[in-house]
């Protein structure tokens, strides 16, 4: 189906809005009025504009507070419309957009509001215009889709039709089946949001909360659904009044949008973009860092072992267990603080995920890379990490690790040649021996009770203007399950955080996003190292020179109030700066490490727990607020 945008939903000047929604492959767009009304260019100018891009314009709006109000207000309403259908026909466009009315003058009349409307639409017929009138949520009388039908219905002329809008029906928890009782011809245009489920003031919640389809709580595939069984054939169409999105860059917001309706169609059964490949695994995680020596300390003390080094490029596999932390000092970074640049994620399928990240637009990455390395596909995130997808072992399948000799390979210096677009240094060693339990546990074998088996997690904190791109991102890209978004109380405001999963929790990734857009929290991330004895693990990473989080004793006092522990246990969590959680699968014991320029690592051990530890959030986050400020002081 055809795709469209209203130029409300991207943030800049009207030239701006247009070429993003060119890029990102729109086919049209929605010209809102105060765009028009601000823009230098002409009508006939804009017009050319869009046809120089590629686009139809689709609608024009809005035009409000016509119908059912006193004659010489009407009368003053039919000549402001007939300037604007003069302007519509030199900006070739044919739709116009009419709000039910919510002048205080407005009485409840359907016979006079359809009358209007009839008059309104012969005025508009002339100039070769349709006239589209939608049901506003807060519309004074009229505030419903199944209201405004029965005015069109009753107004009975061809150049009038509704417009159907997802929010303002779904907003008000109207039943979309009965749109089956409009005729699709009669359906002249299609507005397409979602929203969080908020309880607020519905005109605030619209102007402000609408998102994308897929990024809120709303069934808009359900109403689409009901709405193309009509037959209705016209383009599918995004209005999203969003404070986000405004002041985000116009050019990502525009890809965002268009994934969804894509995905949207493939729910709705109207496109078949390639499957979704969910990942089953993380092969290793990369960081990049302009100096290996305080990454590497802290590896060391965890029980990791440097067991390789890329051929050509200042890449070194740290390992312990399953857990692989690639260690990346290519020149390209050393501008840059150290940060988890790249994921691996197993895929029993890396080149169909990558023609369904493609297929989604996702920014495909290039990858500088000697004539032997292994040929990967990486994609971006929408905070910039990159994806690689991997297929670990298996013969058939070009191996991430045959790029990696064994052994550490040499001195940590950076100054080798290499390094590609940031993480397209990647690897591990060639190894076909390394079976859970075959080896020294305390290096590349199976889990030990006192060291680290696999990566249990990992904690991206995505720039403020990409919480809710990543998780449709996440969701639909890489076919994981994106869980309920939760807040999470930091000393300088509120994080939300949302987790994405497979199935069997073998790849987990919580997403979160800082209290304000100059927050410094964006820029934390985590690696979350599972053990199953989080209390040895800790004991040992001290005992090797490890710093680990100091955590208030208020907190252990709480955690006494709350909960029963064995003799010695709590005192032992108070010396350790171990945390504790429950819920109704099981406990969840953590601690985490200091930070290393943008990341900090997290011993994790869970005995039939689900989630994260959210509870003890705002504990960690004042702690390492703290160490900040003490370091910084």
């Amino acid at each position: 189906m055809r795709t469209s945008i209203a130029t409300v939903s991207l943030s800049g000047s009207l030239t701006e809005k247009l070429t993003a929604a060119s890029r990102a492959g729109f086919d049209g767009v929605e010209i809102f009025e105060n765009d028009l009304l601000a823009s230098p260019l002409s009508p006939e100018e804009i017009r050319a504009r869009c046809a120089d891009l590629g686009l139809s314009i689709d609608l024009y709006q809005p035009m409000r507070d016509i119908e059912a109000v006193p004659a010489e207000e009407f009368a003053r309403n039919l000549r402001r419309a007939r300037h604007k259908f003069e302007l519509m026909r030199r900006l070739g466009a044919d739709t116009v957009l009419v709000c039910s009315s919510v002048h205080p003058l407005a009485v409840d009349d359907d016979a006079l509001a359809a009358d209007h409307l009839r008059q309104l639409a012969d005025s508009a017929q002339a100039f070769g215009i349709r006239v589209a009138y939608e049901a506003l949520a807060w519309g004074r009388h009229v505030n419903t889709y199944g209201h405004a039908w029965r005015i069109v219905e009753a107004a009975d002329h061809p150049a009038l039709g509704t417009c159907l809008d997802s929010f303002h029906i779904l907003s008000r928890g109207s039943d979309p089946k009965g749109i089956a009782d409009i005729p699709g011809e009669k359906i002249f245009f299609l507005q397409l949001a979602d929203a969080p489920l908020l309880a607020m003031d519905v005109l605030q919640w619209s102007r402000h909360y609408r998102c994308f389809p897929g990024q809120g709580g709303f069934d808009v595939a359900g109403l689409v659904r009901n709405v193309l069984e009509t037959g209705y054939d016209g383009p599918l169409s995004l209005e999203v009044f969003n404070d986000v999105f405004r002041q985000a860059e116009a050019g990502p917001t525009a890809v965002d949008a268009h994934r969804s309706l894509l995905v949207l169609q493939e729910t709705v059964g109207v496109a078949t973009p390639p499957a979704p490949v969910v990942p089953t695994g993380v092969a290793f995680a990369e960081l990049v860092t302009p100096d290996a020596e305080p990454v590497s300390a802290v590896l060391g003390a965890l029980g990791f072992a440097r067991t390789a080094r890329h051929r050509t490029k200042p890449v070194d596999l740290w390992q312990q267990g399953e857990a692989r932390i690639l260690v990346n000092t290519s020149g390209a970074v050393r501008r840059t603080g150290t940060g988890l640049a790249a994921i691996g994620l197993e895929s029993p399928d890396p080149a169909g995920a990558a023609r369904r990240a493609e297929a989604l637009l996702a920014p495909v990455l290039p990858r500088r890379r000697a004539a032997e390395d292994a040929p990967l596909d990486a994609v971006a995130a929408p905070d910039g990490t990159e994806l690689f997808f991997c297929a670990t072992d298996r013969p058939e399948l070009p191996n991430w690790r045959a790029d990696f000799a064994d052994g550490a390979g040499g001195a940590h210096g950076t100054d080798a040649v290499g390094g590609s677009h940031g993480t397209g240094d990647i690897g591990g060693p060639h190894r076909t021996d390394d079976n859970e339990g075959s080896h020294d546990p305390g290096v590349t074998g199976g889990p030990h009770r006192t060291g680290v088996h696999r990566i249990d997690h990992l904690a991206l904190t995505q720039p403020w203007h990409h919480f809710d791109e990543a998780a449709l991102f996440h969701r639909s890209v890489l076919g994981l399950h994106a869980q309920e978004s939760v807040d999470v109380a930091d000393p300088y405001g509120l994080m939300r955080s949302r987790a994405v999963t497979n199935a069997d929790g073998s790849v987990r990734i919580a997403l979160g996003v800082g209290a304000a857009p100059t927050d410094d929290t964006v820029h934390a991330q985590h690696i979350a190292l599972a053990t199953s004895d989080v209390v040895a693990a800790a004991r040992r990473f001290r005992e090797a020179g490890g710093r680990l989080l100091p955590i208030p004793a208020n907190y252990y006092d709480d955690l006494a109030a709350r909960h029963e522990f064995a003799d010695g246990e709590l005192e032992t969590y108070r010396e350790l700066g171990i945390l504790y959680d429950r819920d109704a699968h099981g406990e969840f014991r953590h601690c985490y490490t200091m930070t290393v320029g943008r990341v900090f690592f997290e011993l994790v051990q869970r005995d039939g727990y689900r989630g994260y530890g959210a509870q003890n959030a705002p504990v960690r986050l004042a702690a390492q607020h703290t160490a900040r400020a003490v370091i910084g002081g």
